[in-house]
């Protein structure tokens, strides 16, 4: 049975690449950071389809939380097979009006916590023979969008990270992969006005926003995809392509 743990993992598409691995069968940890409410409201409603997920707070931008939440994964777990980092915040600013301070907060949710999460657990997948890190980035890492400067700037780096991330760890039967969710139907992109939503669909070959399953779906995939490592797997319906 393998075992995973999902970075933000209580909403959105953490939520839904979660519970798909927990439709696998897998053991699943469910980190979140803040919202408690929501976190066992999600726990919960998996108890009463069957599932008994494992909820770990922690805050991934904060080198000490990442340490204490995978010191308590590994007292209860011999192994991570599975490493989604999924959690991460937006910002949709022009540059004149992004600060340093929110540069630094976006960088430090999307990018350093990848970063602090798989360093976390290299040794422990590398000394177990191998393991699987997968990085939600964004369509907007790859193309890059206007007045989401820093967002886009944070997703790019992710990808960057994967693909060198995944050089360094292969030798080590390490894989580590990227997924990069299109326009999904989440929260996130509920603030989108009407008019703004049309434009985007419009711009996109399958005429229709995508949903947080088949991001799920995908990560699923390249969870079992044994020789597939740095790659950058898109999910939007063909959008920036």
């Amino acid at each position: 049975m393998k075992t995973v743990l999902v970075t933000g993992g209580t909403k959105g598409i953490g939520k839904a690449i979660a519970l798909e691995f927990l439709k696998q069968g897998c053991e699943v940890v469910l980190n979140y950071c803040n919202d408690e409410r929501s976190a066992l409201a999600t726990q919960e409603e998996f108890n009463m389809l069957g599932y008994c997920p494992v909820l770990m707070r922690a805050d991934v931008s904060d080198e000490a939380q990442v340490r204490s939440m995978f010191r308590e994964y590994f007292s209860i777990y011999d192994t991570l097979d599975v490493l989604v980092n999924n959690a991460g915040i937006s910002l949709i600013r022009v540059i004149q009006d992004t600060t340093l301070a929110d540069w630094n907060k976006i960088f430090a949710v999307n990018m350093n916590g990848a970063f602090l999460c798989s360093r976390a657990v290299a040794d422990r997948m590398i000394g177990n023979g191998g393991g699987c890190i997968i990085n939600v980035s964004s369509i907007w890492g790859e193309v890059g969008a206007s007045c989401e400067v820093a967002y886009s700037a944070s997703k790019g780096a992710l990808i960057a990270f994967t693909k060198a991330l995944a050089k360094e760890l292969a030798p080590s039967k390490v894989r580590v992969n990227c997924v990069s969710p299109g326009v999904i139907d989440t929260q996130m992109n509920s603030e989108l006005t009407g008019d703004e939503m049309e434009q985007l669909v419009a711009q996109i070959p399958m005429g229709r926003i995508g949903n947080p399953e088949e991001v799920a779906r995908a990560c699923v995939y390249l969870s079992d995809a044994e020789y597939v490592t740095g790659e950058v797997l898109s999910v939007g319906g063909g959008f920036g392509k």
